[in-house]
């Protein structure tokens, strides 16, 4: 008896767990793009001069991988500039009830931003808004996909969302192995 109850008991955990694999979600052709994302990558940029100091070059290798399920990239680097030394990790993913790409990231220098973005062409743009000082700043991050390995990148700001200033801009490359 205790043989069948084992055997009945595995038989249902078998068929719920197929059940399950079968009603899993999959990865679709958004979440495929962020592919392009993945691999390892060295940025070479320039801070503008502003609210971020006095301005300057700035370098950075990040990588970026899958993250289990195939629905997100996650991105850590390491960086160096005007500010200092400076490690990142960041998470860009696709939210199919916003109709939105996402970008989460934080820094060590205390640094957090959430965006949202879309994909048109070979251009990927996140915009944000946040609090510096006590003032809200509109945040605006351009990338256009120059090859498969390598983008160009512009970051802006305003305070009216209107009038945009360039932050940063440089070039991103991907090792190719």
């Amino acid at each position: 008896m205790r043989t069948k109850l084992i055997v009945v008991g595995a038989s249902v955990l078998l068929a719920f767990g197929a059940a399950q694999a079968q009603d899993a979600p999959k990865p679709g052709p958004e979440q495929k793009a962020l592919g392009y994302f993945a691999g390892k990558w060295t940025t070479e940029g320039e801070l503008k001069p502003g609210p971020f100091g006095p301005g300057g070059k700035m370098t950075s290798v990040d990588t970026c991988e899958w993250f289990a399920g195939g629905f997100q990239v996650v991105c850590r680097g390491q960086g160096s500039g005007v500010m200092g030394s400076m490690t990142t990790l960041g998470i860009v993913a696709y939210s199919p009830t916003e109709k939105s790409y996402t970008f989460y990231g934080i820094d060590s220098t205390g640094m957090g931003d959430y965006s949202k973005g879309k994909k048109s062409g070979n251009t990927w743009t996140f915009s944000s808004k946040s609090d510096m000082n006590g003032k809200l700043m509109h945040s605006r991050y351009t990338m256009v996909e120059s090859s498969p390995t390598a983008y160009t990148y512009k970051w802006e700001m305003s305070e009216d969302g209107t009038k945009w200033t360039t932050a940063m801009e440089g070039k991103s490359t991907k090792k190719t192995e």
